[in-house]
């Protein structure tokens, strides 16, 4: 694979991992976390927080499945 296709791999890779947390976040009751839940301050902690655990889950899966790849060339 190209570095370009590579990178936009990743790219779209992130982006769905952020889209996903931020759907499974929707489901925390943050009326019990936060005292002012609809606040601009608490979207952006909610926002920072989707992008956060967003980016560390693709990129886990960019680590996997880049020493997927490394394996299959092992077995060759």
């Amino acid at each position: 694979m190209t570095t370009g296709v590579e990178g936009l791999f990743s790219i779209v890779i992130n982006i769905l991992c952020i889209i996903f947390v931020w759907i499974i976040m929707s489901e925390i009751r943050w009326d019990k976390i936060l005292k002012k839940h609809t606040s601009i301050k608490s979207r952006m902690l909610q926002v920072v927080i989707a992008i956060v655990i967003g980016y560390l889950l693709g990129g886990f899966f960019l680590q996997y499945w880049g020493y997927s790849t490394m394996l299959q060339q092992f077995v060759e």
